[in-house]
C-alpha cells in the first residue's frame, strides 16, 4: 500500500508498536488501523432488548464509532452527531457544510471525520469545537484512520492523505489516479487503499512512495483488511481478492454473484464479507476455500463486525444479523425500520448500528 528483504520480518514488530504509539484507546471504522473488523470484547449472543433509538433527521451512511460515553455518527444533514451511551440522547452535534458519510475516527479527545464540502475535521470532543480542517479538491467519504500522529484518509479528488494529527498540516499526499472512496487500512510501513480507478495499492507511511499496486479491473468501493501476509478486499467486479502484502501479486479470488462493496473482516483464518447478491460469505484465508455462506433477503453493503464468535452485519433486508463464526448458523436478528447500508459497532456488550432512514439503534 523495501525492503522486501527486510519486510517480512519488521512488520509484526511495527504492526504491534503502532497501537502503542497512539494516545488513548482509538475507535475507528473497521474497529483498527488494519481494518480488521475483529473487537476483542463480547457483543450480544443473544437478543435480549432495544436499549434505545436515537433518530437523525436524515439519511445516514456513516457507520457509528462508539466512545465510552458517547456514539457518533455522521449524517447526511451535514452534521455529526454524538449520542449519550447509556440514554441515547443527543448530547451534540457538530455542523459541516456537506453529507457526513465517513464514519469517526477518535483518538483520545479528538474525532476526525471526513465530509462532502471536501474537508477533514479534526474536532474537540470537549468543547465541541473545530481543532483543525484540512482541505482537499473532493469530497471525503473515506473514513479515517489515526496511527500516532498521523492521519491517513482518502478523497474522491484522486489523492490520499497523510496529515499532522495534531495540526493538520500536510505531510505528504498519495496520486492515486482515481477516486478514493476505500478507507485506508495501516499495517507495518504501509498504508492500504483502493480507488475508483480499479487499483489497491501499497504506499510507503512515512513518505507517500509507491510500494505496489495491483489491478483490480473495476472499481473498489470496499476497504481493505490486512493480515501479516496478505491484503483482502472486494470489488465491483463481484470479486474478493487476496493479495500478498510483500509483491503485490494475487494470492487467491473467489466470485460472488454480486458486486462487493462491503469490507472484509479478518477473524483468524477465516475472511467474513457480504455481497450485493445477498449473501454472507466466509472463505478461508490461506485458499480462499468457502468456508460457509447464509443468504439474506437483499443486497448486503454492510461491512462485518466479529466479536465473541459472533458476525454482526446489516443487510438492504432491514435486519441486523448475529451469526456463528464457524459455521454461519443464525444467532438471532433484529428488524430495524429501513434498509442497512452502514457497518455495526460493538462495545461493552453491546451493538450499534443505524438504517438508511437516520435511525440508530442500541441492543444489548
Amino acid at each position: 500500500m523495501s525492503h522486501r528483504h527486510l519486510f517480512a520480518a519488521c512488520v509484526a514488530v511495527l504492526s504491534l508498536s503502532l497501537m502503542s504509539c497512539v494516545s488513548g484507546t482509538p475507535s475507528m471504522f473497521r474497529v483498527d488501523p488494519a481494518r480488521s473488523g475483529v473487537v476483542s470484547g463480547s457483543g450480544p449472543t443473544t437478543l435480549d432488548t432495544l436499549k434505545w433509538q436515537f433518530t437523525a433527521p436524515d439519511k445516514v451512511y456513516s457507520s457509528p464509532v462508539a466512545g465510552d460515553e458517547e456514539i457518533y455518527l455522521g449524517c447526511n444533514d451535514g452534521y455529526l452527531y454524538a449520542v449519550d451511551a447509556n440514554t441515547g440522547l443527543l448530547s451534540w452535534k457538530y455542523r459541516t457544510d456537506g453529507n457526513v458519510e465517513s464514519s469517526p475516527a477518535l483518538v483520545g479527545q479528538t474525532l476526525y471525520v471526513g465530509s462532502w464540502d471536501n474537508n477533514l475535521y479534526a474536532i474537540d470532543t470537549r468543547s465541541h469545537g473545530t481543532v483543525w480542517k484540512f482541505k482537499t479538491d473532493g469530497p471525503v467519504s473515506s473514513s479515517p484512520v489515526v496511527v500516532g500522529d498521523v492521519v491517513y484518509v482518502g478523497s474522491e479528488d484522486g489523492h490520499v492523505y497523510a496529515l499532522n494529527a495534531e495540526n493538520g498540516y500536510e505531510i505528504w499526499r498519495f496520486d492515486a489516479k482515481g477516486g478514493v472512496y476505500s478507507s485506508p487500512a495501516v499495517h507495518g510501513d504501509y498504508v492500504f487503499f483502493g480507488t475508483m480507478g480499479g487499483y489497491l495499492f501499497a504506499v510507503d507511511r512515512n513518505t507517500g512512495q509507491e510500494f505496489w499496486r495491483f489491478n483490480a479491473h473495476q472499481k473498489i468501493h470496499s476497504s481493505p483488511a490486512v493480515d501479516g501476509e496478505k491484503v483482502y478486499i472486494g470489488t465491483d467486479a463481484k470479486f474478493v481478492h487476496a493479495v500478498s502484502i510483500k509483491t503485490g501479486q494475487e494470492m487467491w479470488k473467489k466470485k460472488t454473484a454480486g458486486q462487493v462493496l462491503s469490507s472484509p473482516a479478518i477473524d483468524g483464518d477465516s475472511i467474513i464479507v457480504g455481497s450485493k447478491d445477498g449473501y454472507v460469505y466466509s472463505f478461508d484465508a490461506g485458499n480462499g476455500a468457502r468456508q460457509w455462506e447464509f443468504r439474506t433477503e437483499g443486497p448486503v453493503f454492510s461491512a462485518p463486525v466479529v466479536a465473541s464468535g459472533t458476525v454482526y452485519i446489516g443487510s438492504t433486508d432491514m435486519h441486523l444479523y448475529a451469526l456463528t463464526t464457524n459455521r454461519g448458523n443464525l444467532r438471532w436478528k433484529y428488524r430495524s425500520n429501513n434498509k442497512i447500508y452502514s457497518s455495526p459497532a460493538v462495545n461493552d456488550g453491546t451493538v450499534y448500528f443505524a438504517s438508511v432512514d437516520g435511525a440508530l439503534y442500541s441492543i444489548k
